[in-house]
């Protein structure tokens, strides 16, 4: 290469760096303001009952930063217009995306687990009923759904002849795209047992640091769908089991008051609630019996109760 082609080189190499530099640079010091922060706030109240209050203005700017950069963006204003002006509703979700958290992990709280193989299993059987219908709402990448699909398959020998269904959703599309495919680092599944990781998931990768796909036969069992829980819910349930867990802290006691209204409906008659250990429905007017903290069960009509 000459000297002057290789000169000009540099010189390319060296703009693209300062422009990136100032684009962080100019990133790092751009401030979201409190009327910025309350139209995103307001907007995600709206849209999917998430509460963002002032003290998540921080946590706000972070999350969006990151998509500022995504689009090449110097300030939270052009953001703001870019969302106000995009009629795809494309940036919108990407927005949502990213201000979800997406917390959890495998077996995550234990209990829930526990009480659902050796309560409702059980009760099920002995009602004659083989029909389990089980509702993760706030899936995320899938852990929880997947948790509950490997407990049921260790419980019920006969797994294959019940009517099992486990809906999965979620706010997010990007966590929910990981989700349908089951797979998962090492240290994702350190909560699983190895002698379960051996059962139910294959390794497709096994230099360090290993992965591994939930194996089909759990796969099946787990529809994932993109639902946003303030909208219309197009399923018609019953479901004997719904997981709402760590989802409804996010949102204030009216919002609150009207999912579990909403969750009473789709159960079916004795179902169950579980909600997250650091929820609390009190306060929240409900129509569900109390069973111990996070567990709740829909009451079974009368005639039902004498016949047991």
């Amino acid at each position: 290469m000459s000297l002057g082609r290789r000169q000009g080189v540099e010189l390319r190499v060296r703009y693209t760096v300062c422009v990136v530099f100032a684009m962080q640079s100019g990133l790092q010091g751009a401030e979201l303001t409190d009327a910025q922060f309350r139209r995103v706030s307001t907007l995600t109240k709206k849209l999917c009952g998430i509460n963002l209050h002032e003290g998540k203005k921080q946590l706000v700017r972070a999350r969006l930063a990151k998509r500022l950069r995504a689009l090449g963006m110097a300030s939270f204003e052009e953001y703001m217009d870019y969302l106000r002006r995009d009629d795809s509703g494309d940036e919108l979700t990407a927005m949502l995306d990213a201000l979800s958290t997406n917390l959890t992990r495998f077996f995550r709280e234990p209990s829930h687990f526990v009480y659902m193989v050796n309560t409702i299993v059980p009760r099920l059987l002995a009602s004659g009923s083989r029909r389990l219908h089980v509702w993760s709402a706030g899936c995320s990448s899938g852990e929880e759904p997947y948790s509950i699909a490997i407990h049921l398959a260790e419980a019920i020998p006969d797994l294959q002849a019940w009517d099992v269904k486990i809906l999965a959703t979620d706010l997010s599309t990007t966590v929910l795209e990981r989700a349908r495919e089951g797979i998962y680092d090492k240290k994702r599944l350190q909560d699983v047992p190895g002698m379960l990781r051996s059962k139910h998931f294959t390794c497709i990768e096994a230099r360090p640091e290993r992965r591994y796909q939930v194996k089909e036969s759990l796969r099946q069992l787990v529809h994932f769908a993109r639902l946003n829980l303030m909208d219309t819910w197009p399923m018609g349930g019953p479901f004997e089991i719904i997981f709402c867990r760590n989802v409804m802290i996010y949102f204030d006691k009216p919002t609150q008051a009207q999912l579990v209204e909403r969750f009473t409906d789709l159960l079916a008659p004795a179902g169950t609630l579980f909600i997250g250990h650091s929820e609390s429905l009190t306060g929240v007017r409900h129509q569900l019996r109390y069973v111990e903290p996070t567990v709740y069960e829909k009451p079974a009509p009368l005639s039902e109760e004498k016949a047991a």
